[in-house]
């Protein structure tokens, strides 16, 4: 099943939300350093990420070639293509 990834930054609020798939009802579930993931309310599984605070990250722990997202997301693979 091919699906589709969106990609959205807030740059007034400078957060980053990458969600997979189309829309659903679905809630936040920390995993620490402003980190969230967002699952599926009847399923659970994982249909996106927002990270907070996403340029003061990047500032805070160096260039873009050396930026890491340290989280303990596990994302279930889901045929994106």
């Amino acid at each position: 099943m091919k699906k589709n990834v969106y990609i959205h930054y807030d740059e007034k609020g400078d957060i980053l939300e990458v969600r997979f798939g189309k829309p659903a009802l679905s809630y936040l579930e920390g995993k620490g350093d402003d980190v969230f993931e967002r699952r599926d309310e009847k399923t659970g599984k994982c249909t996106g990420i927002t990270i907070l605070n996403f340029k003061k990250r990047k500032e805070r722990r160096g260039s873009p070639s050396t930026h890491r997202i340290r989280s303990n997301i596990l994302i279930e693979p889901i045929g994106i293509r």
